[in-house]
């Protein structure tokens, strides 16, 4: 996940930084100087961001020519 990846995830998602800090247990700070481009997390707190994000519909599109990107899965019926 890029830190562009993650401020449109949380967009698409109507989410602050303050709510995925505590859905993904990291720091805020973490969060802001990631979004921010400041410092990149360990793996296993930016893993923790990516599954969070997963967790309530994002999916992540990779690198694929066009850029990479986020969406928001359709609801199940």
């Amino acid at each position: 996940m890029t830190p562009e990846q993650c401020r449109a995830a949380r967009g698409l998602a109507n989410i602050s930084q303050e709510d995925l800090s505590k859905a993904a247990k990291v720091g805020l700070s973490t969060v802001r100087n990631f979004e921010a481009g400041r410092s990149v997390p360990v793996q296993n707190n930016l893993a923790a961001m990516v599954k969070a994000l997963e967790d309530i519909g994002v999916i992540f599109i990779p690198e694929n020519g066009g850029g990479a990107g986020v969406r928001l899965a359709k609801p199940k019926a």
